[in-house]
């Protein structure tokens, strides 16, 4: 019986080994593969991007010349973008699903959110604000909605924006967040992509993606930022958006951008 054992022992440690070296040949083969490392400094290369969408935010706020009023969607940590927004009113909506302290004014879906506000029960629903954020659910159903709802709720001359609209690789468009094990790790832009792309392709509608903090798209009625597309991605295929993202997106710098808006 001892000896059985000792040799039980032996097999299992002998397993052991050779799972151990399985491993460090995957881990060393990925990290040595050529599109994980491409995926790696695109990331890197997405981070050094300036500005980020708060300033693209103030900017916006900051060409009204009355008081502003803005509601941000999405908002997890108020720290990272609400509370450094200059506007003279300001709301915030977010369930609280990924920071649970929450400190926002609705504690809500912004479906929910929309649908109370048509019904007079928060706020008044007359309400038109000046900048609508939308950075929720990164999943292109919900970003659809939030732009049709906040397309509702914008003054003529106001403005939608989105962020997460310009993913660098397939990898950061995943549809599951929490599938970290990926070139991309945590950044996760989702599939916002499409929703602004089917949006980009109404008449009714001007529109751009600045090149910056992950793609910053702008919807608007009023300012000719952008004609519309005639958008041939039917499926919204990934690589079909990488061999056309400049005139898919109309991918623009701020510099530009600002000179449209301030000739």
């Amino acid at each position: 019986m001892k000896i059985l054992v000792a040799i039980l022992k032996k097999i299992k440690s002998f397993l052991l080994k050779i799972n151990f070296i399985q491993y460090y040949v995957f881990v060393r083969n990925l990290l040595k593969n050529p599109h994980y490392l491409e995926v790696k400094k695109l990331t890197l290369k997405e981070e050094l991007k300036t500005p980020t969408r708060t300033s693209i935010i103030n900017f916006l706020l900051s060409l009204k010349a009355k008081e502003t009023l803005y509601l941000e969607i999405g908002v997890r940590n108020p720290s990272d973008n609400f509370n450094h927004i200059k506007s003279n009113q300001k709301y915030s909506v977010d369930p609280g699903k990924e920071f649970l302290e929450n400190p926002v004014d609705f504690k809500m879906t912004s479906d929910d959110f929309f649908e109370k506000l048509s019904k007079n029960e928060i706020l008044y629903n007359h309400i038109k604000f000046d900048v609508i954020f939308i950075d929720g659910l990164h999943l292109a159903n919900q970003v659809d909605n939030d732009i049709n709802n906040a397309l509702k709720w914008i003054k003529d001359d106001g403005f939608v924006v989105l962020h997460d609209c310009n993913p660098p690789s397939e990898w950061h468009s995943r549809e599951n967040y929490s599938y970290v094990n990926t070139p991309a790790e945590g950044y996760w832009n989702g599939t916002t992509w499409k929703a602004f792309i089917k949006w980009r392709s109404n008449p009714d509608l001007y529109s751009c993606c600045i090149n910056s903090d992950w793609g910053v798209g702008v919807l608007s009625k009023k300012h000719q930022i952008g004609k519309r597309i005639n958008n041939t991605n039917h499926f919204y295929e990934y690589n079909i958006l990488e061999k056309n993202r400049k005139e898919s997106l109309n991918l623009i710098e701020f510099n530009d951008f600002k000179k449209i808006l301030q000739p």
